[in-house]
């Protein structure tokens, strides 16, 4: 597997590329505050003529992504539009509005996770009643563990309901903690024989309605696509199953010791994936 080049800075690379899809949580921000420098990067490339599409698994529609991000002094100037994987799980849920669905993660109850479905006219049940799950993520997210949730996942997959994982992500950090995410629990459904269904990254779906996006923002179709993200199974494995050169940052969850470049290669080489570039941050 090629190693990846080690460019100074963004501004070394950004002349090749129509668009970048940029990821949020990890390469922007951590959660609760945003890295000022990966900022000024995406600003400065789009004051270039570049577009930016912000790129997150984030299982909430892009109004409240981008919510988030004024209290945590990300600014407006480094992104043209938001893609979620709440937004592309809108969409597959939409075109299963007669389906009755169990709800599985985060707030279940209807206080945080309402956007996910607003306006949508849904029927949720109780599990025996379901004929499809939607995963959104931990009940706890910070102290359950997926384990705590196999059996009730084993007995979904035995009754045959696919599952619907609003985020693909197994972890997300959030200021100096890692917690688990709805591909936690989704990979779990897998070991036991369930059918997933992924909207988000890596899976195409949302790199579709990306790149429609950034079709929409330019008012062309981008010819030269760059991937910006911190997470070899998401990031990096989607931008490659897409066809994107990608861009590899360590602000997210590795950690990294003296010798950045010798750790970047054994990381995509575990997780089998690759990227032309890597940085240990997103910087101009």
């Amino acid at each position: 597997m090629k190693r990846p080049e080690h460019p100074e800075g963004f501004r070394e690379i950004a002349a090749q590329y129509d668009a970048v899809l940029c990821d949020v949580w990890g390469v922007i921000h951590n959660g609760r505050r945003a890295f000022t420098e990966a900022c000024d990067a995406l600003s400065r490339y789009r004051d270039q003529g570049g577009t930016v599409i912000l790129i997150t698994n984030a299982p909430v529609p892009k109004e409240q992504v981008i919510s988030y991000f004024k209290p945590m002094g990300v600014p407006d100037s480094c992104f043209d539009d938001c893609v979620s994987s709440g937004d592309a799980t809108r969409e597959e849920l939409a075109r299963r509005s007669d389906e009755k669905i169990w709800r599985l993660g985060v707030d279940s109850g209807w206080e945080r996770d309402q956007f996910l479905y607003r306006g949508l006219d849904l029927t949720f049940v109780e599990p025996e009643a379901a004929e499809t799950m939607l995963c959104i993520g931990l009940a706890n997210q910070e102290d359950d563990d997926p384990e705590d949730y196999r059996e009730t996942l084993k007995d979904g997959a035995g009754s045959g309901l696919p599952m619907i994982c609003a985020n693909p992500d197994i972890k997300v950090r959030i200021g100096d903690r890692l917690v688990w995410c709805a591909g936690a629990l989704a990979a779990i459904y897998e070991e036991e024989g369930g059918s997933v269904i992924y909207p988000g990254k890596p899976h195409p779906t949302i790199y579709q309605l990306a790149l429609r996006r950034a079709a929409r923002a330019r008012g062309d179709s981008p010819a030269s696509v760059l991937c910006i993200g911190d997470s070899p199974a998401t990031d990096m494995r989607g931008a490659a199953q897409q066809g994107h050169d990608a861009l590899y940052v360590g602000t997210g969850l590795a950690e990294h010791g003296h010798d950045f470049k010798a750790e970047v290669a054994a990381l995509l080489e575990k997780y089998e994936t690759s990227a032309r570039y890597a940085m240990p941050a997103l910087r101009w």
